[in-house]
């Protein structure tokens, strides 16, 4: 390799010797970062205990029937997914830190209007609200906290983003069984203002601001995060500051992540996630659980501990052998699931629309205590196993794979692809309940996992250890 050769591949901010950063305000800013992931899973959390308060009303408050209630959960999907479009152009246009600034501002908002609502349009315009800043935040922190940490803690940092995600959905369903809806939703104010208030401390990423031409504020920012800059060389910068443009897709640095990133997506709603949490309270009651709070804050304790497990040795592991483990599980417990239902289905009219949200307790056959307890091991089961890596770990990536100029664009196709398969595959399960009766649609989603298995082993790369820009060289094959 020629000595230029040797010069462009050398990380963008990277160690001349191979010494180890230890400064610790890096943790700071990673956890101020992770406050918008945290308030991302409170406003995903608060609608299971709000939905049946919101019920139960009685005017003059707002009360939600049966549609408006489906519309009150799922269209925070489709705020995400306009967040999602909103971050990308945010990201490389106000930078890193101001864009999770700007996103304090619909949660705090969203929820506020969600306190005052007077009737259903304001609860929808305040779920929306918050809807779009939970978009904003899943593709903005990733990308902050991959930028700011160096790689022997990039794994341990980016998978806090998902860990503060079930964090946040498990104090929204224990604050949910004490509070009630309006200061549910008052609660749900507090995270993004304290977010507000750290990143203001909080410096904008070396690489945005090398990006930028400010090389003394990189410097700055990287003393300050790193505790020195002693020892680090600033390389060219090449064209990194380029926009993006439909031309860069010929180039396999910027294709092949493209792929890899939008098929993580992909396979992580199609893993059977959102089938499994629809049938966890039916479940939970059938083995005895009357307390379906108390089933709610179960699972979530279940996905708090083992993502917390999956950030502690992702720098050890490695990201595919933790998806390639995460997915065999969850292939193995969806096809108990589906094993599950096939012995305890009814008669034909099992498959009516009425009776899928009661897919257990309206069985003629009732299944023995052992089967009940069989679904609750299956379930716990597969939801350790999704926190386990394709919980965080398609986040993670994406943060990761794409070059510096496409960043804003691919992360936000990405996280666009993440809300829409979220809201499809949620808007379509009933039907395939009623198509394929409710073993055949969680023996599909064992399929799914099998093919996500396979795509981890055959097509995603390890990014353990490496920096930022050893992993751009990678795809385009230096």
């Amino acid at each position: 390799m020629v000595p230029e050769d040797q010069e462009e591949s050398q990380p963008l901010l990277g160690p001349s010797g191979g010494s180890v950063p230890r400064g610790r305000r890096v943790f700071l800013a990673a956890f101020a970062a992770a406050l918008g992931p945290f308030s991302f899973g409170f406003a995903l959390g608060y609608s299971s205990p709000a939905i049946p308060s919101l019920q139960r009303d009685a005017p003059p408050a707002p009360r939600l029937d049966d549609d408006a209630a489906s519309w009150f959960g799922a269209i925070v999907t489709l705020g995400a997914a306009a967040g999602g479009v909103l971050g990308g152009w945010l990201l490389d246009r106000a930078g890193r830190k101001v864009s999770l600034l700007l996103c304090t501002m619909p949660f705090v908002v969203g929820f506020a209007v969600i306190t005052a609502a007077q009737d259903v349009w304001m609860l929808l315009g305040g779920r929306l609200l918050t809807g779009l800043a939970c978009g904003i935040a899943s593709l903005v922190a990733p990308v902050y906290i991959s930028e700011i940490a160096y790689p022997a803690v990039r794994g341990l940092l980016g998978s806090c983003v998902q860990l503060m995600v079930v964090t946040g959905i498990l104090l929204a369903y224990v604050a949910g069984s004490i509070l009630e809806w309006r200061w549910l939703a008052v609660l749900g104010c507090v995270p993004p203002s304290l977010m507000l208030l750290l990143m203001c401390c909080m410096p904008e990423t070396p690489r945005f601001l090398l990006t930028q031409h400010k090389h003394q504020e990189a410097i700055a920012a990287l003393q300050f995060l790193w505790g020195s800059e002693q020892g680090w060389e600033e390389p060219p910068l090449r064209d990194e500051h380029q926009g993006f443009h439909l031309a860069q897709l010929r180039r396999p640095g910027v294709y092949k992540p493209f792929i890899i990133g939008i098929s993580l997506m992909a396979f992580q709603q199609l893993s059977g996630i959102n089938a499994v949490m629809f049938y966890a309270e039916t479940i939970f009651e059938k083995a005895k659980f009357k307390n379906s709070s108390l089933a709610s804050i179960t699972m979530s304790i279940i996905q708090v501990l083992f993502t917390a497990a999956a950030a502690l040795v992702m720098d050890r592991a490695g990201r595919r052998l933790l998806l390639t483990l995460s997915g065999a599980i969850m292939v193995f417990s969806t096809s108990a699931f589906g094993a599950y239902f096939k012995l305890t289905q009814g008669g034909p009219n099992n498959s009516s629309h009425v009776n899928l949200f009661m897919p257990i307790s309206t069985q003629p056959v009732d299944p023995s205590a052992g089967l009940a307890w069989l679904a609750v091991g299956s379930m716990c089961f597969f939801i350790a196993g999704f926190a386990l890596g394709w919980g965080p770990i398609p986040w993670l990536l994406m943060s990761e794979i794409f070059p510096l100029h496409v960043k804003g664009v691919a992360t936000g196709i990405c996280v666009l692809t993440n809300w829409l398969m979220a809201f499809l595959v949620t808007k379509e399960f009933s039907n395939l309940m009623e198509v394929l009766r409710p073993y055949g649609t969680f023996w599909l989603t064992s399929t799914f996992c099998i093919f996500s298995v396979l795509f981890a082993v055959f097509c995603v790369p390890e990014t353990k250890g490496k920096t930022l820009e050893q992993i751009t060289a990678h795809f385009e094959g230096q």
